[in-house]
């Protein structure tokens, strides 16, 4: 997946790239790319709800955490998309983070 519309606080962008894997209800994501240097997600899938905590590293060394809870759907050309409600832990602020699939 990736970044198609991201909050004015947020990191990721439309060259980061999220690699999902699902396990029963566990979910899983590797990302990187743009600003992000490396992250990792780990949450739980309930139906089309998923709730995450999130670790980062930038490009530029700073290590960023936090937490999110999105709601999984379709597009209308039929691709997964999820819209993501982050809270940081890190720093200060919230935002909405919207990621399709590739």
């Amino acid at each position: 997946m990736r970044v198609i519309t991201t909050a004015a606080n947020g990191v990721v962008g439309p060259d980061t790239i999220f690699v999902f894997q699902q396990q029963d209800s566990l979910v899983t994501s590797s990302y990187a790319g743009g600003r992000i240097a490396a992250g990792f997600l780990a949450g739980r899938r309930e139906a089309d709800r998923l709730s995450f905590r999130y670790v980062q590293a930038t490009t530029d060394g700073i290590v960023q955490s936090g937490s999110s809870l999105a709601t999984l759907t379709r597009s209308p050309e039929g691709r997964w998309r999820l819209e993501e409600r982050f809270q940081w832990e890190s720093q200060a602020g919230e935002g909405i983070n919207i990621f399709e699939e590739i």
